[in-house]
């Protein structure tokens, strides 16, 4: 194991035999704690007043969370406001078996009920609309959409396939926008924070609303802007963003609404922020940036107007929208295997059209018809780099590069047609039945732009097809049930199916080969590859009264056909396959409760085991291991003081549990100790219409890491942000 405490680091590795073999009894006492924990919450919680939760992911409009059969965690506007988000790792964990690290900047990787993770498991949205493309796939979602101004974060934890399609495998996130309403005595007003910190943070957040009767109808506009900048705690790690927003609501009469969006995200960062080392490293010198060429520049555009008409019993929703994604990167994961610049651009137009109608009779049924469709064309340019480097293994540095030949020049044209249905159905007052079935048709179409299909830089081959295509078909089905067990507590159960496919880069962009005969095999056998496959069943309980609020939630997640590397017997040629079988199952709980007038406890617990079933790879056989990068146990706990209206006082314990480094879970390279961060916030109302507060992010200056594997042989670790001091001004008039 590994765990530093400030400047005293104490490390303990688990490389004997005799402390490996303690790990399976000290993860079962782990288990047994938190099922005590969780029972004592959960009896707390039945006997104790709840509040309401409305959610808008689980069928693309306001409901009751109480009637929902999915494990759905919202994060309020409150929240969001008064946490004040520098990165979404620092929010996120407030929803239970949720679990975001940083990667550079605001870029993350993500863990819902799977390991940590950069694989397109998770679909990401903007107001139910995905921020990109299936098969478009990127990690960092989440930088591309102002998370700190949002009204809301919705999870969606499993697969949401039924109703969203491809990518939705370990869960759905949904970013809702704040709406338009002025919110001052006459019909405009206006709002801005001031924030300032350590490493040379500096954020602008502003608003302008304005409300009226304007083109038939009822009005609110609201202009939105976040401009951040810091230094990076870790040498040439500066990061800078701009994100701009429009929001018009329009109420014509006659049940009509129009909701239109448009925002833009431009991002310009050093990407080394992520930077593993080795253990030395980590402990004595942290700031040390062994991939300090690296970069990443992106671009998102999206709009989006959705036309609402509610003439009673029917709801009739068309959403016609368009995305721009533009990326330019020089990543620093690929300068030691594969080092090269992209440049990707994905622009997109599509429409999303449903009806629900509430149908007269016996078991009330409600109906929910849909189609989803994307049109997306998507370019990729990639060069080769030649990089000047010292060093050897995990201390290799990367100094410097000039780019060499041109390897990928493509354009991929992809097409989808999703329609679904969703029926919901009451046959006994208590009993609420939910049915749903999607039915996704995807295409992509690859035409190459350069005039051969083998590229050589240096000793590495690349091969492409001159042009190419791939098809693919799934059907999605859901069911699930609520039962209320009375007026305070219910049961809800579901069983749910999720996919994705797989993403052009793995169908056209097959990587290096030793020779061009084995570039050639590689390109041709990626288009072999099928969508991966998940099914889960979870059962939960959930007591809401008064002001407390508490679920319990097990599941079991099974994901097939998952991509591995195995050698063709025919042509010595390791490539990617559908071979993958891997289990996820665990146990998820949340408490919400006031302790007295003052005081306020929230927290959010899950225990988690992530298995390779059937995982053999060209090299091994990891058939039974746990996975790496996927902790035990995840937990965000937070105890909140209001001693008056003005003033506000939050102490944050977040725990991220041990994991392996790597696949063979070998005693030689251990395990991840895990890490407890504590944060401190504080606010005052210093006037009606102004508020100071303060953040003292990491406030042990504990020494932990953002991820932890193995390279070179080595055990590496990436350092995360030490304590760190925030402050801010708000003003709204």
């Amino acid at each position: 194991m590994l765990h530093t405490n400030g400047r005293t680091p104490l490390i303990r590795m688990l490389n004997r035999t005799s402390n490996s073999a303690l790990a399976p009894a000290a993860e079962r006492t782990h288990l047994a704690r938190a099922a005590s924990v969780g029972l004592l919450t959960g009896l707390w919680a039945t006997v104790a007043p709840a509040a309401e939760v409305i959610t808008v992911t689980s069928t693309r409009e306001a409901v009751r969370l109480w009637d929902v059969p999915a494990s759905i965690g919202v994060i309020d506007g409150r929240s969001l406001r008064e946490t004040a988000p520098a990165h979404p790792q620092q929010v996120m964990s407030q929803i239970p078996g949720v679990a975001v690290s940083v990667t550079n900047g605001e870029g993350h990787a993500t863990a819902i009920r799977q390991p940590f993770t950069t694989a397109p498991l998770y679909l990401f949205l903007e107001d139910g609309i995905p921020t990109r493309a299936a098969g478009f796939f990127n990690h960092n979602a989440l930088y591309e959409v102002n998370v700190p101004d949002a009204a809301a974060i919705e999870v969606v934890r499993g697969p949401g396939s039924a109703l969203y399609g491809s990518d939705a495998i370990g869960g759905v996130v949904n970013v809702v926008t704040r709406a338009a309403r002025a919110s001052g005595t006459g019909p405009w007003s206006a709002g801005a924070t001031a924030e300032w910190g350590s490493f040379g943070w500096q954020r602008v957040l502003a608003e302008g609303l304005w409300s009226g009767k304007a083109a038939g109808g009822d009005n609110g506009v609201r202009v939105s802007l976040n401009r951040t900048q810091t230094d990076g705690w870790r040498n040439a790690t500066g990061y800078e963003r701009t994100s701009l927003g429009l929001r018009w609501d329009h109420a014509a009469g006659g049940g009509l609404r129009v909701k239109t969006i448009v925002n833009s995200t431009d991002i310009d960062q050093q990407t080394g922020a992520n930077t593993p080392l080795p253990l030395a490293d980590y402990v004595a010198n942290p700031t040390r940036n062994n991939f300090a060429i690296a970069f990443r520049q992106v671009q998102a555009l999206r709009a989006s107007s959705e036309l609402e008409w509610d003439s009673g019993r029917t709801l009739w929703s068309v959403t016609p929208y368009a995305r721009l994604n533009g990326m330019k990167l020089n990543g620093s994961f690929n300068l030691s295997s594969d080092p090269r610049i992209e440049d990707t651009q994905v622009r997109s137009i599509g429409l999303l059209a449903k009806v629900r109608h509430d149908v007269d009779g016996p078991w009330k049924p409600r109906l929910i018809m849909g189609v989803d469709l994307d049109r997306s064309t998507g370019d990729r340019v990639e060069d080769a780099l030649q990089v000047t480097r010292s060093g050897t293994g995990a201390s290799t540095v990367f100094s410097a590069y000039t780019v060499g030949p041109r390897i990928y020049d493509y354009m991929v044209d992809f097409k989808s047609l999703s329609p679904y249905a969703h029926v919901e159905l009451q046959p006994a007052r208590a009993l609420r039945i939910t049915l749903g079935l999607r039915h996704d048709a995807l295409g992509f179409e690859m035409r190459n732009r350069l005039a051969t299909t083998t590229t050589q830089a240096g000793t590495r081959f690349y091969g492409q097809l001159p042009q190419a295509a791939a098809d693919f078909s799934r059907l999605s089905p859901k069911l699930g049930a609520t039962w209320a067990l009375g007026p305070r507590a219910s049961l809800f159960a579901s069983l749910n199916e999720g996919f994705r496919t797989p993403s052009e880069g793995q169908l056209f962009r097959a990587g290096s080969a030793a020779n061009a005969a084995e570039a050639a095999n590689r390109a041709r056998l990626a288009l072999a590859l099928k969508p991966i496959q998940a099914r889960q069943a979870e059962l939960g309980l959930r007591a809401q009264w008064g002001a407390v609020a508490s679920e319990w939630v097990v599941y079991r997640l099974d994901k097939r056909d998952d991509l591995v590397s195995q050698r063709d017997l025919a042509t010595n040629l390791s490539t990617s396959v559908n071979a993958g079988h891997t289990q996820h199952q665990g146990l998820e709980w949340s408490l919400g409760a006031p302790l007295g007038p003052q005081w306020r406890l929230d927290t959010a617990w899950a225990w988690a085991s992530h298995r390779y079933i059937d995982w053999v790879t060209a090299t091994a056989n990891f058939s039974g291991k746990q996975m790496e990068s996927a902790p035990s146990m995840v937990g965000n706990t937070r105890l909140s003081w209001r001693p008056d209206a003005k003033t506000q006082l939050q102490l944050e314990w977040s725990r991220i549990g041990p994991y392996w480094l790597e696949a063979s879970n070998s005693a030689a390279f251990g395990r991840y100790a895990g890490h407890d961060v504590f944060n401190l916030r504080a606010s005052r109302r210093v006037h009606e219409q102004a508020r100071v507060y303060l953040r003292v992010m990491n406030l042990t200056d504990q020494r932990y890491a953002d991820s932890a594997s193995v390279s070179s042989n080595t055990p590496v670790f990436s350092p995360a942000l030490p304590r760190a001091v925030y402050a801010g001004l708000e003003v709204n008039w």
